[in-house]
Parts: C-alpha cells; sequence; structure tokens
C-alpha cells in the first residue's frame, strides 16, 4: 500500500516545526516527521530555500515538491483536507486569526531569537541541544565544536531578526507585556478567537514553545507572571482529542476587552517596524529606522516581511464591506490600523 501520510521535515527546536506538527494533531491529519539532517530527509527533493520546517506535498505533474512556509501550507491543507478547520467561518474573525498569526510569525520570532542568543545561559543551552536533535551519536569533542559553530553563527544572525543593543529592551518589554495580556485572556477563554484553536493560536504556540519551555531565561519570566500560558503551551500540543463546533467560535461584535488588550500590543509594536522595513526596502536603504512605543529601532531590511505585509493588505482589502467594518470597530484605537492605512 501507498504511504499516505504526509511528510515533513523538522526539529523540535524549530518554532514554526512545532506550529505544523501540532497542527497535523488536532486536524488528524496523517503524518510522518523527518528529522532534519537525518537519512530519510536526504532522499526528499530538495527545497529552494532551506527552513524548517520542510513539507513534501504533490505538485501539478503529482511528484512530491518541497513547500517551506507554513502560512501558506495551512491554506492548502484547510483545500485539500475538510473539517476541524482553523480558519474561522465569518471574513472578519478569519482576517483577525490571520493578522495575529502574522504577528506571531514575524514579530514573537523576534523574542524566540533575541533571548536564545543573546544571554550566556540561554546560549550554552541551545549550543549543545540543538545539534543533539540532529545527531546525538557524536564524540563530546565533536559536540563541542559543533556547538560553538552554530553559536557563533546563529549570533552573528541576531541582526537580521531585528535583536540588536538598541532593539534588544524593546523587545522584552513587548514580550512581558504580551504574556501579561494573554495570561488575563486565557482566564476567560481557552483560546485566542473562542472555544477552538485558529491558525493564530497555533502560531503563538510554536514561539512559546521555545520562550516558555526551552529557553532559560524567557520560561523562567513565562513561569513567574504567566502560569496560565505556560500551562497552554503544554495543553496546545495536542488537541486531537478535542471536538470542535460551529458556534465555538467568538463574534466580532462581542469579542472580550482581554482580546482588545492582546491586539493592542500588537498594534503598538508590529505595525511601526513592518511599515519601516517596507519603506525602507522601497527606497533601497540598507538600514531600518523607526520608533517603537517611544524607543529607537534599527535592523537590517527584511524582504520577506514586506510580502507578508502586501499579504495582509491584499486580505484586508478582499473584505465583504460588512466584515471590514466589524475589523475596523474591533481594531479602532489598537494601533493595527496603522497597518492598512
Amino acid at each position: 500500500m501507498p504511504d499516505e501520510r504526509i511528510a515533513l521535515m523538522g526539529a523540535p527546536g524549530s518554532p514554526y516545526t512545532r506550529k505544523m506538527l501540532a497542527v497535523l494533531r488536532y486536524r488528524r491529519i496523517p503524518y510522518r516527521f523527518l528529522i532534519s539532517g537525518g537519512r530519510q530527509a536526504a532522499a526528499m527533493p530538495e527545497p529552494r530555500v532551506r527552513l524548517l520546517p520542510t513539507f513534501f506535498l504533490p505538485g501539478p505533474s503529482g511528484h512530491l515538491e518541497a513547500m517551506t512556509d507554513s502560512t501558506p501550507i495551512i491554506r492548502r491543507l484547510e483545500r485539500d483536507y475538510s473539517g476541524r478547520s482553523l480558519i474561522p467561518d465569518d471574513p472578519g474573525l478569519a482576517f483577525v486569526d490571520e493578522l495575529i498569526e502574522d504577528y506571531a510569525d514575524e514579530w514573537l520570532t523576534k523574542a524566540t531569537f533575541h533571548y536564545r542568543w543573546t544571554y550566556r545561559d540561554d546560549i550554552d543551552k541551545a549550543s549543545v541541544i540543538l545539534p543533539c536533535w540532529r545527531n546525538h551519536a557524536i564524540t563530546d569533542e565533536a559536540l563541542d565544536q559543533v556547538a560553538r559553530t552554530i553559536s557563533e553563527r546563529q549570533i552573528g544572525r541576531l541582526g537580521v531578526v531585528g535583536s540588536n543593543l538598541v532593539t534588544g529592551p524593546v523587545i522584552e518589554a513587548s514580550y512581558r507585556r504580551f504574556l501579561e495580556a494573554f495570561e488575563a485572556h486565557l482566564t476567560l477563554q481557552p483560546f485566542l478567537l473562542g472555544a477552538r484553536p485558529g491558525a493564530g493560536d497555533f502560531a503563538v504556540y510554536g514561539q512559546l514553545t521555545q520562550l516558555a519551555q526551552f529557553d532559560p531565561t524567557p520560561m523562567a519570566l513565562t513561569t513567574e507572571i504567566a502560569p496560565r500560558v505556560s500551562a497552554w503551551v503544554g495543553l496546545m500540543e495536542d488537541q486531537s482529542g478535542l471536538e470542535p463546533e460551529a458556534g465555538d467560535w467568538m463574534r466580532l461584535d462581542s469579542a472580550p476587552p482581554t482580546l482588545f488588550a492582546v491586539l493592542r500590543e500588537i498594534g503598538r509594536v508590529y505595525p511601526p517596524v513592518m511599515l519601516a522595513n517596507a519603506t525602507a526596502l522601497a527606497a533601497g536603504a540598507t538600514r531600518v529606522e523607526t520608533e517603537v512605543d517611544g524607543r529607537p529601532w534599527t535592523q537590517t531590511p527584511f524582504a520577506y516581511q514586506a510580502k507578508c505585509l502586501q499579504w495582509l493588505r491584499s486580505a484586508y482589502a478582499a473584505l465583504p464591506p460588512s466584515s471590514r467594518n466589524d475589523v475596523d470597530a474591533l481594531l479602532t484605537h489598537t494601533g493595527c490600523a496603522a497597518l492598512f492605512a
């Protein structure tokens, strides 16, 4: 019998891998997980860009092709597999879910990368554990060498995601505020948009698998100020037993104030960087210069995030008028509306 399970390659230290593994479990889609760098993974098609996770899905010709972007992969799975959808039926709520997913994928990841490769305890742990997930059958001497190589490479990439001496305090303050807002939200309901998870939940979960469960510095902070968030991360790993119903999604016109607080944190930090990045790329500038939360922000321009902004704007423009009115009402005074001005 042919193996009809979806094949994907990834690693436990990749927040996007953890995001997509949890999606597959929740949606009850059969899969087989290939560890990056392993023998089985080496036999699979090469992606255009090496990112984790890499999914191997049939292309137009029927042959397997490599896909690496979690957001469009989620949308393809929605088309290919019915039931247990991550996308709300209401277009306005679906747009809010997409906004939260993008924030988690493109902003919370700054906190993930910053904490892991800034603080000595976090660097020391990640440097030795990450290579062991790929191959633990190596000598101590070889592991020491690989650990040094990984830490030097990743620390050198901090500027790519926007972590530096100027932006570090902004990232850390934002992560703390997000934890406080999400902790309060979880006192009212089990997921961001109601009683069932959306794509945004899985995106937030992916980053928190590292921030709340692996890296020592943010893990201690999360445990201290957001115990519900810490527990939620453990629960989100496998939601295959949840039986969602159509009525489990919230209504935009009756969203709790705690969701507004989460969106206000998103609007406080995410739009300024996304807009300044797009402006810098359009001008051919070599640096992104802006202000976030009253503090200076500077980083290297990131072309992919300009595409993310374009996709969000296209999704907003495609909303039916009534849904756009509902979204506008929710996002008023959060700062998020600046993305679509």
